[in-house]
């Protein structure tokens, strides 16, 4: 999955394949995770947060299954 790097102090970049609705995060300590089954607009709200870690611990963590990589 081809991730684009973003501006944030805790996210390298992110990657989301919408056929699977897999978001995929890699974090600034290289950590890579994927949360499943996550719908295109947690995404898009994801890409435009002003603070997308923020948005990833209120929206996405704790709400989705994950695997790390």
């Amino acid at each position: 999955m081809e991730r684009q790097p973003v501006s944030s102090s805790s996210i390298a970049s992110i990657g989301y394949e919408e056929v699977t609705q897999t978001l995929e995060v890699e974090f600034v300590d290289n950590s890579l995770y994927q949360y499943l089954n996550v719908p295109p607009n947690i995404y898009d709200e994801l890409m435009a947060a002003p603070s997308q870690g923020a948005f990833l611990n209120a929206n996405v963590k704790n709400q989705y299954a994950y695997e790390r990589l």
